[in-house]
């Protein structure tokens, strides 16, 4: 797996929680599919990963770290993620270890599914 795709990956994160939509949205495919780890299900393209994380940060404080890559034998990408959510209160609702699995395309992400650890 190319160094590069592990540098947006990075990028990625950092926007996210940096809340910078528009720099996270870059690195990704405009038709991207996306989880919904916190409301379940799918989201397909930069409007919905827009509206979905908007909603979400009404709500909740997330940040995501990656801490490991991998490159499984599909070509796809395991990125092992260290992530503490809070709500906006300070309190946490979450803290541990999560891997983000990531496909792209024409150097951009494609998908982004979740696995728990």
């Amino acid at each position: 797996m190319p160094t590069s795709f592990n540098d947006l990956i990075k990028k990625a994160y950092t926007a996210f929680n940096e809340r910078d939509i528009d720099k996270a949205l870059s690195t990704m495919q405009p038709n991207v599919q996306w989880s919904k780890a916190w409301e379940g299900g799918y989201i397909s393209g930069h409007d919905e990963i827009r509206a979905y994380w908007t909603r979400q940060w009404k709500e909740i404080n997330p940040n995501v770290e990656p801490v490991g890559f991998l490159e499984r034998a599909n070509g796809s990408l395991e990125v092992e993620v260290k992530q503490k959510v809070k709500d906006l209160e300070g309190n946490s609702i979450f803290d541990g270890t999560v891997k983000h699995v990531y496909t792209f395309e024409d150097g951009l992400i494609k998908t982004m599914d979740i696995e728990l650890v």
